[in-house]
């Protein structure tokens, strides 16, 4: 008997696994060891490819199970793992994130923190806090496990009657490290004080160190976010974040702070937004400096807008970043025709649609839980101008002979992926220049005389 067999598959993933954003969350706060409850291949992999984007060492540590761990339970590997990470680190923070093996195994790993804890203490031995965070891969991509993760800790520290501070707490998401130090700069303008968590400005994009450090300088305090209990505000960049991995909406929701949100500041109209967010919080106008640098990506706008006129770009990603890219294109005349994700947050579509209203032709397509295999079919048909997005789409590129412009996360075949800013006036200008230019170079090529005037 002929039978059709109908089953989906992914080919090349348009997304990372859980447990990778989880580590980058943790190497954010300062004295934190990643920690990866499962097989050391896991751990590997991870290393492997964060050092890839950010040209930066980084350890995660393992609890390196077997086989046999994986019928009997890796409760003895995952508590001496946590001793030697305690004794060779001397760590104040342990994030513990699990992975596919440990999760279908059904360890409580909570349960095996505790008594992890208890048996150091009956030896008179101290054990640094050790936050754990379900992170399967199977349960969603690296940008659900970093959210994951961010709130997992704050869930740890922040403690009811704690006093209340003149701090805001700023999550800004799965950004860059240089996005992260214009963010700080930004805050700065406004006199605003403000905690950043995670914090992987200095942790992923440091200087260079006559001698190695198995925790390097930087990273979020953990008593700054003991405080965030008793923050005035907190401020969540992102629009696709669920309410369960929200650290924002616990700390509303738990201690009453107040909380405001704001998409990925790309392109003018969401920093405006973000920017009326600091001015409201801080009392103050926005400072010249910032007005001179909006004006001035005005003009240049003005100076370029015909080059990228109705062009057409497919965009693939983080959620958030789709969204933000999206948004910053339909301002500045380009048709976005397909945003893309590996992520199935159910939300990309209505931002994007919120994003285009009044600025494009058409709402572009929106496919989420998506891999390469299916963005390459779709990208065909609509014969784009450029693709925009991370390293992985290069070889569609390649094949639709068309500029690649790279963005987010991860980086693999350029140098400086951690120093690439997206976010703010500055970053728009960043990203409408190479815009530009790509789509400039690539006419010079194809034109059969060339020429060397715009």
């Amino acid at each position: 008997m002929n039978k059709t067999l109908k089953f989906v598959s992914t080919t090349n993933a348009c997304k990372l696994c859980k447990p990778l954003g989880a580590a980058i969350a943790f190497r954010g706060i300062e004295g934190a060891v990643p920690f990866l409850h499962g097989s050391q291949g896991c751990a590997t992999y991870m290393r492997r490819y964060i050092i890839s984007h950010f040209n930066e060492p980084m350890d995660i540590a393992s609890s390196a199970l077997g086989e046999k761990d994986a019928v009997f339970g890796g409760g003895p590997n995952l508590k001496q793992g946590l001793r030697n990470v305690t004794a060779k680190f001397a760590p104040e923070l342990i994030g513990v994130a699990t992975t596919c093996l440990t999760e279908t195994i059904g360890d409580d790993v909570a349960a095996l923190l505790r008594e992890h804890r208890d048996e150091e203490a009956r030896g008179g031995r101290a054990t640094p806090l050790a936050v754990p965070v379900s992170t399967p891969s199977y349960g969603g991509t690296h940008m659900e496990g970093f959210h994951a993760a961010t709130k997992a800790v704050v869930a740890a520290l922040a403690a009811p009657g704690t006093r209340k501070n003149n701090k805001t707490l700023l999550l800004p998401g799965f950004v860059s490290p240089e996005d992260i130090r214009h963010l700080k700069e930004s805050a700065a303008r406004y006199r605003l004080p403000v905690t950043v968590l995670p914090d992987i400005s200095d942790t992923l994009d440091g200087p260079a160190m006559s001698a190695y450090s198995h925790i390097p300088p930087g990273g979020t305090p953990l008593a700054a976010i003991r405080d965030s209990a008793g923050a005035r505000a907190v401020i969540e960049l992102g629009r696709t974040i669920s309410e369960r991995d929200s650290a924002g909406r616990y700390l509303h929701e738990r201690f009453g702070v107040p909380l405001r949100r704001c998409g990925l500041p790309i392109g003018i109209r969401e920093t405006d937004r973000l920017h009326a967010i600091l001015g409201e919080l801080s009392g103050r106008p926005m400072p010249e400096g910032v007005a001179r640098q909006r004006g001035r990506l005005v003009d240049s706008l003005a100076d370029g807008h015909k080059y990228v006129f109705a062009k057409k770009a497919v965009l693939y990603g983080e959620e958030d970043l789709v969204a933000g890219l999206t948004s910053f294109l339909a301002e500045i005349g380009v048709q976005p025709v397909l945003c893309a994700s590996g992520g199935h947050s159910g939300r990309l579509a209505r931002t994007v649609e919120e994003a285009c209203r009044g600025l494009t032709p058409a709402p572009p397509t929106v496919r989420e839980d998506v891999d390469f295999h299916d963005i390459a079919q779709e990208a065909e048909a609509l014969r784009p101008d450029f693709l925009i997005g991370h390293s992985k789409g290069y070889h569609l590129a390649r094949k639709l002979g068309i500029p690649l412009i790279r963005a987010g996360f991860p980086i693999h075949d350029r140098l400086g992926g951690q120093r690439l800013l997206h976010v703010g006036y500055g970053g728009a200008q960043r990203l409408f220049d190479t815009i530009v230019n790509s789509l400039l170079e690539k006419k010079q090529n194809d034109s059969r005389v060339g020429y060397s005037y715009l």
